[in-house]
């Protein structure tokens, strides 16, 4: 009764992130539609174009019908009503000003998305998978890879069941 996600590693491709001078260090944020946020616990050095920063973050999102019922309705109404806009599991790449720089605002440099309800449908977790990482200025240009883990099948399933029988 658990969504396991993995942020594994990041390249970037020749974009504006990987020519910006000012953007130093690069974390990583995962959202749950509107639940639940959660990031890298450290920023990494920007990676130099064909190399990869890794960050081996990995976290679980609970939704046992115990303790997390709204996640649980949720992960229901995006089964049973599909909007793009909900079903996905959002990555923001993001800049961390440099140290002696906090003047400097944390800034959205690119998002990646993975379909909580394409896992369902194909009946596939995403394992090890690299997916475009969008820039956030001009979403149709892809600034790199984001490597993740996303393991939700069992919980989705187990949703699924559940709103057969309701």
């Amino acid at each position: 009764e658990k969504i396991r996600i993995e942020i594994i590693s990041l390249g970037l491709t020749e974009s504006r992130v990987t020519l910006d001078e000012t953007i130093q260090q690069l974390f990583v944020e995962c959202r749950l539609y509107n639940f639940l946020a959660e990031e890298t616990p450290l920023s990494l050095p920007k990676p130099t174009s064909g190399q990869r920063i890794h960050y081996n973050y990995s976290n679980v999102i609970y939704v046992d019908k115990a303790n997390n019922r709204a996640r649980r309705e949720y992960l229901k109404s995006m089964l049973l009503k599909p909007d793009l806009h909900t079903e996905s599991l959002r990555f923001t790449v993001v800049s961390d000003p440099p140290e002696d720089e906090q003047d400097l605002e944390c800034e959205d440099m690119g998002f990646a998305y993975v379909s909580l309800r394409e896992i369902f449908q194909k009946q596939r977790d995403v394992i090890e998978q690299d997916i475009d990482v969008f820039d956030s200025q001009d979403d149709s240009a892809v600034i790199g890879k984001l490597k993740v883990t996303v393991e939700a099948l069992h919980a989705l399933r187990s949703v699924y069941e559940e709103c057969k029988d309701d």
